[in-house]
């Protein structure tokens, strides 16, 4: 049998078509707190938490000027950004509301509380943090049991700073 991934593996930065690198790099900026470590004219930005070389990066290389992508079509459905607290989670979600930016939904999967919304691009994005491992919910068998129940975000937001 062959042998699985690395459990150390981590997924990295993530890169987004986007139709005009301005207002996408203010939006991640200014929403999130991102900030910039690169910039290539019009074409390009790299995005940053901490000084990393990049988080995230934005072109418009095969799409500047252009559409959101056609709803029921394939692509992205979102990436995540972890956060490494529960309060964390709230000052970003505090800082999102404060800023106007609309939520699409949220959720408490067992293993974790999610936030939900979208980029000016349409580009879906989740903002979350993990429970703790040894408190995530199991099956019978062991199988971690995630579920999408109501978050309550007024409880998470009384958190905030």
């Amino acid at each position: 049998m062959e042998a699985g991934i690395d459990p150390g593996t981590i997924i990295g930065h993530v890169h987004l078509k986007v139709a005009d690198i301005e207002r996408a790099e203010r939006f991640y900026a200014d929403a999130f707190g991102f900030e910039v470590t690169a910039r290539y004219g019009t074409d390009a930005s790299f995005l940053s938490a901490g000084g990393y070389h990049h988080h995230i990066g934005l072109n418009t290389w095969h799409s500047k000027g252009g559409p959101q992508p056609a709803p029921n079509t394939t692509g992205l459905f979102h990436f995540a950004i972890l956060y490494p607290s529960r309060k964390a989670l709230a000052d970003a979600l505090k800082r999102l509301i404060d800023r106007g930016v609309p939520i699409d939904g949220a959720a408490d999967h067992g293993v974790s509380e999610a936030i939900y919304l979208r980029d000016p691009d349409g580009n879906g994005i989740e903002i979350y943090r993990d429970r703790p491992r040894d408190g995530w919910p199991l099956d019978p068998d062991g199988s971690i049991a995630m579920s999408t129940d109501p978050l309550d975000l007024r409880a998470l937001l009384a958190e905030a700073d």
